[in-house]
């Protein structure tokens, strides 16, 4: 993050291609982006750029003096400027300098190796992309200079690993911990932690060589002393450098990636037809001519022609050539937001040096989209003054037509929504005048963490309903587009909505959801309708399209992914290990306190009429469910702020000290197992107790943000000033820590053991009796009025700063790690995991949502219409 907002971007475009990189790398959060493009707004636009507007066309105002203000609103954090002064084979290139990145789109080959040249010769190199869009084929060119270093090549994530045995030998082979596997490649390196006995390795770097999935040698440890228990080891990110060449010299023998392995020599084919597309128009000043035979036949002869001089080749695709040079004027907007979401992580990775980059060319073809589409007349293809024109040089006016008339169910308004409905916008899918319709729902609210990718929303839409902003903002794209919104949960409880009668209408549904459970559900929904589904996700920099079809393709829920691994109950309670079950631990203690107890103790007095008629039943005998926690509850229950503060610091001394004490006494450090075996070896750590000090800013903020918790809950006002530090302290001075008693009840050690229900736990003779006397108590001293028989459950919220839930979680994980000697978190990497957030990028949601309407956009084609199914 430091990287990019230390960067700035020149891209030069501003059509489909151009705009989807704008917005995908604005949204990234770079310091600076300077957009250029020297062309006016024209109704051919309309098709391609999301940001440009009818009457932008009417006034014929500069594309760049368009969008520039559109693209800023994306991102407030990023400075974005314009330039519309031509860009031409004599332009002075110096003012490029001051760019870390440059990325050139809608250019003629010859400009793209000028700029690419200057760019490569600087020191250091400026990043170069290249990205072109014609028709059905696109292609993207990087090179980041001839020594370009990688700090993190994969991106992942190091887990610490622990070890089960290390042999004292020449080699010395490593044996991971339950057999699990490490996931290491021979050559990387790996530092080890906490190893006991041979405690020569702790801290050190060692170079692997992979046995097995389970083990590794890490050289000669026959010198070391004898491993004994414990340890872990966590892998050595290594840097590593890339070399990329020109354009100029990469033409003739060009280093390809291969997207789609079952046609294998398309990159190279597809390089040789668009190298003659620009000989095409170096030759003629122009694109072929839309469905003109014989600029198919002259691009033919240029590509065979090109082709017999590259040294790495495939033989020619004809069939291709001809495609492109019948398409070449039009575009695919789903192809462009494919590809644009792609340019836009190559120039992050150039910008941030993390991932490994292209090498160095990337090429992708729609074939399949047009193919079916060759016997039709070529008045089928040409243009007829509106914004589709782009499109029906692609696919032709009926298969147009075919998309205005779809009538689509999408769940789901977040990242990937926010793509698609872009993508319906521009491709005209659903529009009213032919009866076509797209229709949309979400219960969810607009969150500030969503504006960094959901582009349709901005930060005056914060607590607004996704669903209803997204067809607002859709329709600003496109007039003409039929939206529906939604604000409800696909899920049995809305099937009397979402009937079988409304799956039969429809001709597709669409799912970008965050979770698996409600995709089975909506997939189960559509076989057994037979309805298409059009399936999609994004995880960071990865994701995943699915296109499942009735009677053609395996569904959904065909496929399971392996469960999620479960913290065993044991180890969450009393033997955390890595910074995950702390985070786990501390996230439960807020589900309990301030969201499971309020709702128990406010069911239970909403359950029964009155504390009196309470008190008789339990005097007579019956057991009430709950009833000893609730009773304690409002025995306890505090009345003002100074208690709240109050039963924070005991429940410091509780979480942080008592309970370290406490597993101390119940299994002291020399404590061993049956077999010999020390008790407190990895991956158990032993606790230390925590003393409890208010200068330590943690301790601070856990007993204020618990303090905070509880108020609120107790509905007990406070104010700024009683959250300072010194009224704190005066509060805490009359605080009375009672004396530390151990006790002799069991501690679970075992894995298996799960977590018993709370309510469901049987009450002793002896806390029924308890309870009896604090509820006659509480009714003596008329403390059981209708204000104290309530309580207000919290709902966790990871994105309000001011609601101390962060503050909570965060302090109270941190202590605890603290107090077995695991590393912390920060506050972002805690919210991620409490909040359990998907992390997602801009770029990669754009490429995914492209790509999944372009094989939809081949299944139109190919079954004609959705309709048939």
């Amino acid at each position: 993050m430091h990287q990019m907002a230390q960067s700035s971007v020149f891209l030069s475009g501003m059509g489909g291609l151009g705009i989807e990189i704008a917005k995908n790398i604005v949204l990234a959060g770079v310091k600076a982006v300077t957009l250029h493009d020297t062309k006016h707004c024209e109704t051919w636009d309309l098709g391609s750029n999301f940001f440009i507007r009818t009457d932008d066309v009417l006034s014929q105002r500069k594309r760049v003096e368009t969008v520039c203000p559109r693209v800023a609103e994306l991102n407030p954090y990023v400075h974005v400027d314009m330039s519309s002064s031509a860009l031409g084979d004599s332009t002075d290139l110096s003012f490029l300098s001051k760019y870390q990145c440059v990325i050139m789109t809608e250019a003629r080959l010859s400009l793209q190796k000028r700029v690419n040249e200057f760019c490569h010769s600087q020191q250091p190199p400026i990043k170069f992309i290249g990205c072109d869009s014609y028709g059905i084929c696109v292609r993207v060119f990087c090179d980041f200079g001839e020594e370009f270093e990688v700090s993190d090549p994969t991106g992942e994530e190091p887990k610490e690993i622990f070890i089960q045995s290390i042999t004292q030998d020449s080699p010395g082979v490593v044996m991971c911990m339950d057999n699990l596997p490490h996931g290491l490649q021979t050559g990387q390196s790996v530092v080890f932690r906490e190893v006991n006995g041979m405690v020569e390795l702790n801290g050190t770097a060692r170079e692997v060589s992979v046995l097995s999935p389970h083990s590794f040698a890490i050289g000669d440890t026959s010198q070391l002393q004898p491993y004994a228990h414990g340890g872990f080891f966590v892998l050595v990110k290594t840097p590593k450098t890339f070399t990329f060449e020109t354009i100029e010299r990469q033409l003739n023998d060009p280093q390809v990636l291969t997207p789609d392995f079952s046609k294998p020599e398309a990159p190279l084919q597809i390089h040789a037809a668009m190298l003659a597309l620009d000989t095409f128009q170096d030759q003629h000043s122009r694109l072929p001519n839309i469905g003109c035979l014989q600029d198919a036949e002259v691009l033919l002869k240029l590509t065979e022609e090109v082709n017999a001089t590259l040294r790495n080749k495939a033989p020619v695709n004809a069939e291709l050539v001809r495609c492109l040079s019948r398409t070449a004027m039009g575009t695919l907007p789903p192809l462009a937001a494919a590809v644009g979401g792609l340019a836009s992580q190559e120039a992050l990775k150039a910008i941030t040096g993390k991932f490994a980059p292209l090498q160095q060319w990337f090429y992708l073809d729609a074939i399949e989209v047009v193919r079916p589409l060759q016997s039709l007349a070529a008045e089928e293809f040409l243009p007829r003054g509106d914004r589709y024109d782009g499109l029906r040089a692609c696919i032709g006016e009926s298969m147009c037509l075919e998309l205005h008339k779809l009538r689509v169910f999408m769940v789901g308004c977040g990242a990937i929504g926010c793509e698609m409905l872009k993508n319906f916008a521009l491709l005209g899918v659903g529009l009213a005048k032919s009866s076509g319709v797209v229709c949309i729902t979400d219960p969810d609210l607009i969150e500030k963490s969503n504006l960094n990718r959901q582009f349709l929303f901005r930060p005056h839409h914060i607590q607004k309903p996704k669903s209803t902003t997204a067809a607002e903002a859709t329709h600003d794209i496109n007039p003409d587009l039929n939206v529906d919104a939604h604000l409800n949960k696909v899920c049995p409880a809305t099937e009397n909505i979402y009937s079988d009668s409304f799956y039969t209408r429809l001709n597709l549904v669409v799912t970008a959801l965050d979770n698996v459970e409600a995709r089975r559900y909506v997939d189960s929904r559509c076989l057994s309708n037979l309805r298409p589904l059009l399936d999609s996700g994004t995880m960071g920099t990865k994701g995943h399209t699915e296109i499942i079809v009735p009677n053609l393709t395996e569904s959904y829920n065909s496929h399971r992914d392996p469960p999620e691994e479960e913290i065993p109950f044991c180890t969450l309670k009393s033997f955390p290990s890595v910074i995950e079950h702390t985070i786990q631990w501390a996230r439960d203690k807020f589900e309990n306190a301030f969201v499971h107890k309020p709702c128990v103790y406010s069911l239970f007095w909403q359950t029964h009429s009155s504390a009196e008629a309470v008190l008789q039943r339990m005097q007579a005998g019956q057991s009430l469910e709950g009833s000893f926690q609730v009773i304690k509850l409002l025995s306890r229950r505090p009345s003002q702020w100074e208690q709240c503060i109050a039963i924070a610091r005991l429940k410091f001394e509780k979480y942080f000290k008592r309970k370290a004490m406490q597993l101390l006494y119940s299994f002291p450090l020399d404590t061993r197992l049956k077999d010999g075996s020390l008790f407190w070896q990895s991956p158990k750590r032993p606790p230390a107790p925590i003393d409890f000090d208010l200068k330590d800013s943690l301790h601070f903020t856990f007993i204020v943000s618990a303090a905070r918790l509880f108020a609120g809950i107790y509905n007990i006002p406070y104010s700024e000033k009683d959250l300072s530090k010194e009224a704190v302290s005066r509060i805490l001075s009359d605080v009375k820590i009672p004396e530390y008693r151990p006790s002799e009840k069991c501690i679970e050690t075992d894995e298996t053991v799960k977590k018993p229900e709370q309510t469901k736990m049987p009450q002793s003779s002896e806390e029924e009796r308890e309870a009896i006397t604090q509820l006659e108590q509480a009714i003596v001293a008329d403390r059981v009025t209708p204000d104290n028989l309530q309580m207000r459950p919290l709902q966790f919220e990871k994105d309000d700063d001011a609601n101390g839930h962060m503050d909570f979680v965060t302090s109270a994980s941190s202590l605890r790690a603290r107090m077995y000697s695991i590393e912390p978190a920060d506050r972002l990497k805690t919210k991620r995991i409490a909040g359990k957030i998907i992390p997602a990028i801009a770029t990669a949601t754009a490429a995914v949502a492209g790509l999944v309407r372009r094989v939809a956009q081949c299944l139109c084609v190919l079954c004609s219409s959705f309709t048939n199914f």
